[in-house]
């Protein structure tokens, strides 16, 4: 299982987590989503609910990616499978991403 927490203008909005690759779950933060001063981070993840599942990375996480040639060579420089996208988000929507959004990887602990 990965994980990334997801800011909206460096403040802490959620939590995506690769449950498998097949298994995808989005949460709002609990302080997030009860202020009502603080937007959804996109318009297809509304803050109607905490929770959303699917069976596919989320598009809008899936847009931030790069495409074509950018995301071959994004692939080999930092040696991820260019069909990992999870891995990909991980590594490049830290800092300099277009737009609010940027994700920055969970280290799970061990118990």
């Amino acid at each position: 299982m990965r994980k990334a927490q997801v800011f909206w203008n460096n403040t802490v909005a959620g939590t995506l987590t690769e449950v498998t690759p097949g298994e995808y779950i989005f949460r709002y933060e609990n302080a997030y989503f009860t202020d009502p001063a603080q937007p959804s981070i996109s318009l297809t993840l509304p803050k109607k609910q905490q929770e959303y599942r699917s069976s596919y990375l989320f598009p809008f996480f899936f847009n931030m990616l790069a495409e074509g040639v950018n995301r071959n060579l994004q692939s080999r420089q930092l040696k991820i499978d260019e069909n990992d996208y999870f891995g990909l988000l991980l590594a490049t929507a830290q800092y300099d991403t277009i737009g609010a959004v940027t994700l920055k990887p969970l280290q799970e602990k061990n118990a």
